[in-house]
């Protein structure tokens, strides 16, 4: 069994979450090409859509079992070679129904690649004994960079998707051969050999997965909505409109390179307050002001907030001892990525009845939880860090 406090493993970790980015993002940029391709109208095209999440949920509820049973490495490895596979069916496939069995079948892999490399991203940096899961974060975001630029530069060059699709499936399979002997080999955890067919979160992994919901449900309405709010409101042009969320991830990105060290010198609950705190601030100088400098800022400071809060969640939900930590990550997960997929259609929702800034204050509203939760969902690793510290003091007092 390799150790998983060594530089190759972290890096594997790292890779891991590269993948998942870069896969997925690699397909936003081929949405225009699938649309001519198949003749379909935008309403038919937001259900094949809705195809990649119903497979990812689908596949994160299985997830958590199979790690606790398996080990987290064989399911790193099956959803990265998934994605490679099937993402040059996505620029070749020329019926709706073939298109959303391939989109199922990549948001299967993609939910299974997600939960799984959470999973040993927890025992990573629990072994480590330091904090690394921001960091971790960090990678998945430089893969959606990375991905979603490569393919509109290789499109713009006149290349066609489908050798488009396989120069990306090359770099994921590279990345995933460097991977591979390097990823850690966790041992299954008994109390989930049978039964245990799906993750359902009990316990403080309640709590956990609301608010991990309620982060990525922000995350999702301001990936859909957030251009609409510039334009709507005037803050903005059409044109420039885009830049509020371009403004948010980069600021999401920055602030998870950064969480690790916040989070090692303040704390989890620190972290999750005020970032909860920040957040809440954003939307705040987002909404009330009518000029686009200060609206912009406060998409930075939404997108550095909430960029520590998701990773701290999965680390709480691997510190507690209600479930096991693989089905705890996975409920964890599924709820975040059902929150995800929600948000912008409860924003539309919201916004036919009462405008789009409604819509938005409902967001700062459901944000508030988070700051008044960060007691509660930290409590698991501070116990954890208490045990740690006890345990380290009675060493030192019998070496002595």
């Amino acid at each position: 069994m390799a150790s998983s406090n060594s530089l190759a493993s972290r890096q594997s970790t790292r890779l891991a979450f590269w993948v998942a980015g870069f896969g997925v993002s690699a397909w936003a940029p081929l949405v225009p090409f699938a649309r001519q391709r198949l003749q379909v109208d935008d309403g038919t095209l937001g259900l094949l859509f809705l195809c990649l999440g119903i497979g990812s949920v689908v596949a994160m509820l299985r997830t958590g079992p199979l790690c606790a049973r398996h080990g987290s490495k064989p399911v790193i490895l099956a959803g990265g070679a998934g994605m490679v596979l099937l993402l040059p069916l996505l620029a070749i496939v020329s019926t709706p129904w073939l298109l959303a069995s391939t989109l199922l079948a990549f948001g299967a892999a993609l939910g299974s690649l997600d939960v799984a490399m959470n999973v040993h991203a927890v025992e990573v940096e629990r072994d480590a004994g330091r904090p690394m899961m921001s960091g971790f974060h960090a990678l998945f975001s430089v893969g959606g960079f990375s991905g979603s630029a490569l393919v509109t530069v290789l499109l713009t060059l006149s290349i066609d998707p489908l050798p488009v699709t396989l120069i990306c499936s090359a770099a994921m399979a590279v990345a995933l051969m460097v991977t591979a002997p390097r990823l850690r080999v966790i041992a299954p955890e008994r109390q989930v050999q049978t039964g245990a067919l799906m993750a359902l979160p009990r316990g403080p992994v309640v709590l956990l997965s609301a608010l991990t919901a309620v982060t990525f449900l922000v995350e999702g309405a301001l990936l859909d909505w957030s251009a609409l709010l510039l334009a709507d409101t005037g803050l903005a042009s059409t044109e420039r409109a885009g830049l509020g969320y371009a403004l948010f991830s980069v600021a999401m990105t920055v602030g998870r390179f950064s969480g690790d060290a916040l989070t090692a010198r303040f704390g989890d609950r620190a972290v999750v307050f005020w970032g909860g705190v920040a957040v809440l601030g954003g939307f705040m100088l987002l909404l009330s002001v009518r000029h686009v400098e200060p609206a912009l800022a406060g998409f930075v400071l939404i997108g550095l907030g909430a960029s520590n809060v998701v990773p701290v969640l999965f680390r709480q939900a691997g510190a507690q001892s209600a479930m096991p930590a693989a089905l705890a990550i996975s409920a964890v997960t599924t709820m975040g990525y059902a929150g995800y997929l929600l948000g912008p259609a409860a924003v539309g929702f919201i916004s036919k009845l009462a405008g789009l800034p409604a819509a938005f204050w409902m967001l700062a509203g459901l944000i508030c939880l988070v700051p008044i939760s960060a007691r509660s969902a930290t409590a698991a690793h501070a116990s954890t860090q208490q045990v740690s510290h006890n345990e380290d003091r009675a060493r030192r007092t019998l070496d002595t």
